[in-house]
């Protein structure tokens, strides 16, 4: 640790920003894509009509039963030896990213829907609006409002699982990281420095949460 060196830190650093680059809009996609996904399941695990619920319920309890790791080189390796053709290492990665989470936030929102009052629901079915209106227009806009810290530290989650990602062969922030200390023979510099990064960003997300958590409760 003597000869600690944090120049190749800043030498480097146009390559580390789009390896960051890349993970933070990997992360916000697979944000997006599986609380759509998630409020999907979610809504049809509830819908009572039972073919619809056993589907759902079968995807979430198979997908929380496997690592992640599992699902990426499922559409990596598998999906494309049944389309007949490859899809790439991003959207093999953002799919798989999608499908795993989305289980996550299906149980996430499926609890948030059902902390909703009753009375809500019975109101709603008072003034003539179906199944499907009463989420939409009473249900999920006070359910998504109770779990905005609880999804957000999901995405910190799927932040740090990013870093998986090396195994298709994409350069995010940690894989860019290691190529640096391995080619500038730098281990410690950049291992400290893509440590602190991660908990940086994490920290922060993990502050906006009690924010939100206060914001709430106040």
């Amino acid at each position: 640790m003597g000869d600690f060196d944090l120049s190749v830190i800043w030498n480097n650093l146009p390559f580390l920003w789009q390896g960051l680059q890349l993970s933070l809009w990997l992360t916000l996609l697979a944000v997006i894509g599986g609380i759509i996904l998630g409020t999907g399941l979610a809504l049809m695990r509830l819908s009572g009509i039972m073919p619809l619920a056993l589907a759902a319920a079968g995807y979430v309890n198979l997908i929380r039963s496997v690592p992640l790791i599992l699902v990426i080189f499922w559409f990596y390796f598998l999906v494309p030896l049944a389309l007949g053709r490859p899809i790439g290492g991003f959207y093999s990665a953002l799919i798989a990213f999608v499908m795993f989470e989305a289980a996550y936030y299906s149980e996430i929102i499926r609890a948030g829907i059902q902390s909703v009052r009753k009375g809500q629901v019975h109101a709603g079915q008072a003034t003539g609006l179906s199944y499907w209106q009463i989420q939409r227009y009473v249900v999920l806009p006070q359910a998504f409002r109770n779990m905005i810290p609880i999804l957000v530290t999901q995405g910190i989650i799927l932040f740090q699982d990013t870093s998986l990602i090396f195994v298709v062969s994409l350069r995010d922030f940690m894989t860019a990281s290691s190529i640096v200390a391995r080619t500038e023979g730098r281990l410690a510099e950049m291992y400290i420095f893509a440590a602190l990064v991660y908990f940086t960003i994490c920290f922060a997300g993990s502050l906006f949460v009690r924010r939100l958590q206060k914001a709430k409760t106040a």
